[in-house]
């Protein structure tokens, strides 16, 4: 199969509408053509394409800044004397300054499906930006990992945030190109944009479901983020950034396992088994210990739960990351009522509103785990319900079949 941004490479014609134009790219250690070449480079190589300038996302262009609220600095590329310029330092949104390097930005972010992946985030700032300034916005697009399951709360009015781009639900289904078409029709934008599709996307075809297993090398968009199980279990464990549980960073398999060192991994498997088996299909749970090298526990042996999502048994459809997660936090709050599980800390420059709630869009799923009386099916009402309401929303701006 072929991504946008090699789609771009190989044919003129589509190339055409850029000659005579300042062209600019917003782009991660990712964003690589089918030969593991850059895309600065390969773009910078082609006679038709005229680089004005160069956008790093969170964790950067090139580099590899390993965690949240990190920052990137702006400089001047070494190799092709552009000046790149951070949407992860200063400003999280492109000034007037950074709209004036270029009239078209070419966006090229591997996404990983998941609402709080903040690479989206950065694609509606710069199509805000653009709408404001005139400018042309073309997504190189790249297969959403994930595949097309959706899952999870909707976003709730008024908590948008640097982690939360719009009303979708936590697993979204839908690739960046797809993304842009919804943000364009949902902020009412008017703005110049374009698509370069996927040729041979095959999102629901075994093993990959979304990712060209066996095709493409992959290749880390962020530094937590080392292979495809670890982005088919994000939409759940990405919670765990609002817990005091560590999720895995300072070891191999960061984002797959969760744990603690006082915590009853054991015992936890045992009560989600038995309060909502319907909740754990499509993926096999494991006790684990490890200990982390930097982060939450650092140095401390930690008692841990893997989820497995990498052999036969796996099931793409049935397979739901979040409810996994939050039914491991249920049974934590009914196991010891009074554990800390809340982590009360400034999250991607937010200070006045707790982690997990920001990472959720409400504060409906923590209140749902701390309320003794609450039972799974309350809270699958409330998701079945947005995922079913976002499922219709998202069908007029699908691209791919």
């Amino acid at each position: 199969m072929l991504f946008g941004l090699d789609r771009l490479l190989a044919d003129a014609e589509l190339r055409r509408p850029l000659r005579g134009k300042r062209v600019a790219l917003l782009a991660h250690p990712a964003s690589v053509t089918t030969d593991l070449t850059h895309a600065l480079d390969a773009l910078a190589a082609s006679r038709d394409i005229t680089l004005s300038a160069a956008f790093g996302p969170q964790h950067g262009l090139r580099g590899d800044k390993q965690d949240n609220m990190v920052e990137s600095p702006d400089y001047r590329d070494p190799v092709h004397g552009i000046p790149v310029f951070s949407l992860y330092g200063t400003v999280r949104r492109p000034t007037a300054a950074m709209m004036d390097s270029f009239d078209v930005l070419l966006v090229d972010l591997q996404d990983l499906g998941c609402r709080i992946y903040t690479f989206i985030t950065t694609l509606r700032y710069v199509l805000e930006a653009a709408a404001a300034h005139g400018k042309s916005v073309w997504v190189l697009d790249r297969p959403n990992p994930a595949g097309r399951p959706v899952e999870g709360l909707t976003l709730r009015p008024g908590w948008e945030s640097f982690v939360g781009a719009g009303e979708m639900p936590m697993r979204h289904g839908m690739t960046l190109g797809e993304l842009g078409h919804w943000f364009i029709a949902t902020l009412r934008l008017d703005v110049e944009y374009r698509v370069i599709e996927m040729q041979g996307w095959q999102p629901d075809t075994a093993p990959g479901f979304g990712w060209p297993l066996g095709q493409r090398t992959w290749i880390n968009p962020s530094p937590n983020a080392p292979n495809l199980f670890m982005a088919r279990c994000y939409a759940g464990t990405v919670m765990l950034e609002g817990t005091t549980l560590s999720e895995g960073r300072g070891t191999t398999r960061p984002l797959e396992l969760f744990g603690a060192p006082d915590l009853d991994a054991a015992g936890l498997i045992e009560g989600m088994q038995r309060m909502a088996p319907e909740w754990l299909h499509g993926c096999r749970l494991r006790e684990c210990w490890f200990e982390p090298t930097f982060h939450k526990h650092v140095g401390k042996l930690c008692a841990g739960v893997q989820m497995h999502v990498e052999d036969a048994s796996y099931k793409h459809v049935a397979f739901r990351p979040w409810r996994v997660q939050a039914l491991a936090f249920k049974v934590l709050r009914a196991m010891q009522p009074d554990y800390p599980i809340w982590r009360d800390f400034a999250y991607e420059y937010e200070h006045d509103r707790l982690a997990i709630d920001l990472i959720n869009g409400s504060a409906l799923l923590r209140e749902w785990v701390d309320d003794s009386e609450a039972k799974p099916g309350d809270m699958d009402a409330l998701a079945i319900q947005d995922e079913q309401a976002w499922i219709a929303e998202r069908e007029p701006h699908r691209i791919y079949p």
